[in-house]
């Protein structure tokens, strides 16, 4: 959903479908990121590893990857 502001007022852009008299919490979208040039360039190389990992088959079923992380979590 999204709204701008016209005359002090917000303005949805498009239809929605909500119950009438639902109020909605609003936040300011960001659209930049909180990243460094470096950071960004560290995290692209980290994707473009991985996928070059994917392409060449070596991959894992997600429901292994996930309990591996809820058994970090619980540690």
């Amino acid at each position: 959903m999204r709204a701008k502001v016209t005359n002090g007022r917000l303005v949805v852009e498009g239809p929605v479908d909500l119950p009438e008299g639902m109020v909605l919490d609003l936040v300011i979208d960001d659209e930049g990121d909180d990243l460094t040039d470096g950071e960004r360039d560290r995290l692209h190389a980290a994707m473009n590893r991985a996928w070059e990992s994917a392409q060449a088959g070596r991959v894992k079923p997600a429901q292994d990857v996930l309990r591996h992380l809820r058994e970090r979590r619980a540690d």
